[in-house]
């Protein structure tokens, strides 16, 4: 581990970052829904659970708007009456103080913002409840379609940064990190100070059943990686995999442990790729979650670098920010890569913490 910059520790190697430092970004923020997200307890990414189908559109609006359109109460995650704003506002931050390009993706999202995008597939597609093992039809497409995305984002931008969002992603992470045969059990993030971890791991397994694929788990490169997507993962893995795949830059790929099942996704469709040119870009929040475990999961996969940021919000006045520290959120829309991004670009931990400060107010 070292440290780049303050607030940055660094896991693995920092070379890509000497070489994309001071260079010039394109962010990406990729949202989708899955139905995966209904099943009561297990996510917070919202602020009831009739509201979860809206966090993506919502965050998004927030970020290019300033203010919710498809809905009116924001996302934010609510526990025991206590509350923490959507890691929205940290990338909204980052993107206003650096003035960084960004680009909405639609991979699949059930509500529709009011903002301008990119769909990744022709296909009104949204993901489905896990449990069916039948959760994401057709991700070859989206697939596909977000290889040209990717592609010619980096014709004019020297690095991408991609994000998501989506309400209760880590629990389809969960599904296709088991179905490709990686020990993630446990390991996952989540929403909320209470992770969930036997109800994602019940879930899960139960759609692995319906899809006729439990015989398979545990034996990585067994099992197709688009069956796998397929059955119990989400719009989102395919389409910032494709992404990655299009691209002829580096990427940061901005998140924990949804991140890693994307990584898990690119090696077992190619398994000698090159994980030197991308890296995760992720928060303090994720990489010291007592109940989480996202470096165990990555080192199974390969040598992929972690970046961590830490924006210091005990030092905020901000109560709801200071909540981000007894394990609300965590992390989200890209927020540790976009600071990252910030950081790189040669904004202090100290000015990304103050402009989300002033974006909360």
């Amino acid at each position: 581990m070292v440290e780049l910059f303050n607030g940055l520790k660094s896991y693995g190697s920092f070379e890509l970052l000497k070489k994309i430092e001071g260079k010039k970004p394109f962010f990406i923020c990729t949202i989708a829904t899955t139905s995966t997200a209904n099943i009561p307890y297990i996510t917070g990414a919202g602020a009831t659970p009739e509201l979860m189908e809206y966090t993506p559109a919502g965050d998004v609006e927030l970020i290019i708007h300033g203010e919710l359109r498809c809905c009116d109460i924001p996302p934010q995650t609510i526990v025991d009456g206590a509350s923490a704003p959507t890691p929205a506002m940290i990338t909204k931050a980052a993107l206003e103080l650096t003035d960084v390009p960004f680009l909405i993706v639609d991979a699949g999202s059930r509500i529709k913002p009011d903002v301008p995008c990119i769909t990744a597939s022709n296909k009104p597609i949204h993901g489905k409840d896990i449990r069916t093992g039948e959760a994401v039809e057709n991700p070859e497409k989206i697939f596909n379609d977000s290889k040209i995305i990717g592609r010619e984002l980096s014709k004019s931008n020297d690095y991408l940064v991609i994000g998501e969002s989506i309400p209760a992603g880590t629990t389809t992470a969960l599904g296709v990190l088991t179905a490709l045969g990686y020990d993630a059990n446990f390991k996952v993030s989540g929403s909320m100070p209470e992770n969930p971890h036997n109800l994602k791991k019940d879930v899960v397994m139960e759609g692995l059943a319906n899809a006729g694929i439990l015989d398979g788990i545990g034996n990585i490169g067994k099992i197709d990686p688009f069956k796998a997507v397929a059955a119990v993962g989400d719009p989102m893995i395919p389409a910032v995999a494709g992404m990655v795949f299009g691209s002829t830059v580096p990427v940061i790929l901005a998140g924990g442990t949804q991140m890693a099942s994307v990584c898990s996704f690119i090696k077992a469709i190619d398994p000698n790729f090159d994980f030197s040119r991308i890296c995760l870009g992720t928060t303090s929040f994720v990489a010291n979650d007592s109940t989480s475990d996202l470096f165990n999961i990555v080192s199974q996969i390969g040598d992929i670098d972690v970046h961590v940021v830490n924006p210091n919000f005990e030092e905020s006045s901000n109560g709801g920010l200071k909540n981000y520290l007894k394990g609300f959120v965590k992390e989200g829309v890209g927020a540790g890569g976009a600071m990252l991004m910030a950081l790189l670009l040669g904004y202090s931990i100290e000015d990304i913490r103050e402009k989300v400060e002033e974006i909360c107010e």
